[in-house]
């Protein structure tokens, strides 16, 4: 494999999680106070279906095989109508700390997703973080529960996104071998956008959507998610996915809870968001700190 596109997919993914970082904070600035999470879903998946058709109208359309077609509606339900729907009503139940924690078991599902699917050995070491890993999420979700119920149950919904978005990993993958990533990355989200539109609260949340009183901030944390979130993330996804394994492609997920505390504070600074510093607590950096240890251990050879 060449070396040069091997560190341009490491790079990209790296992109990648950064983006989503900030993600986690100005994408709970919008929410609920302009856009509700199923509006704020149809947003960016009409806002993505839009410029991934856009470019592939400029480039060569290559069709679908009929024997894919299951696998890319698989793809579209897991990677972006329920990954999205669990994701934007976790986070706004939740903490951007709490959902970019939850975020990094994500390698650990991919891991145990390879074993039943993919049929890869799972040796002791990967066990072992595995139950590391699920016991920080459990820990985590406890300390939810504690505080507020509907936290807890937003956390619920983050770890639900989670395996979702692992299950995509595992089910892209073969279509990588025979697709390019912005035909496999188009169809995906146009299935993915049915999906979204078939929810039933998207169309009535978007009937009764204020926009008028929607301010210019907020418009660009919008466009951000869009554009940058959805558009961008996901075409860098596929390409790193493309040149490295599901397992190595996810690893990068562990950098979110870094970037968000990261992000949390910088936006502060500069005023780009309210202040979500108070939950960032000790206890939560042990349970992070956990499930790093488990995915540090799942991505071990054993």
């Amino acid at each position: 494999m060449n070396t040069k596109s091997v560190w341009k997919a490491h790079a990209a993914l790296f992109l990648v999680n950064t983006l989503y970082g900030a993600s986690h904070i100005l994408a709970k600035g919008v929410m609920p106070n302009y856009l509700t999470p199923s509006v704020f879903i149809l947003f960016r998946g009409v806002g993505a279906v839009l410029l991934f058709w856009s470019v592939l109208f400029f480039s060569k359309v290559i069709k679908i095989e009929k024997q894919d077609l299951f696998r890319f509606i698989l793809c579209g339900f897991f990677g972006v109508a329920l990954n999205q729907l669990c994701f934007f009503h976790g986070l706004n139940l939740s903490s951007s700390i709490n959902s970019g924690i939850i975020m990094a078991l994500n390698p650990i599902v991919v891991v145990f997703l390879s074993f039943i699917f993919l049929k890869e050995r799972i040796s002791f070491l990967r066990i072992l973080g595995v139950l590391l890993g699920a016991s920080g999420a459990c820990l985590l979700t406890l300390n939810g529960i504690k505080i507020n119920t509907s936290a807890a149950f937003g956390d619920l919904l983050l770890l639900i996104n989670c395996i979702s978005f692992a299950f995509y990993l595992v089910l892209a993958k073969p279509l990588m071998k025979k697709y390019s990533p912005l035909t496999v990355i188009t169809y995906v989200f146009s299935f993915g956008l049915v999906f979204v539109l078939l929810y039933p609260p998207t169309l009535s949340e978007l009937l009764i959507t204020d926009f008028v009183q929607i301010p210019l901030h907020a418009w660009f944390k919008i466009a951000y998610v869009v554009i940058g979130v959805t558009f961008i993330t996901y075409l860098l996804t596929l390409y790193g996915l493309k040149h490295l394994s599901a397992s190595t492609s996810s690893s990068y997920i562990y950098t979110q809870p870094i970037m968000v505390i990261v992000f949390t504070y910088l936006f502060v600074y500069l005023g780009f968001s309210a202040d979500y510093t108070d939950s960032i607590t000790m206890e939560k950096l042990i349970y992070m700190l956990l499930i790093f240890s488990g995915v540090y251990l799942t991505g071990k050879e054993g």
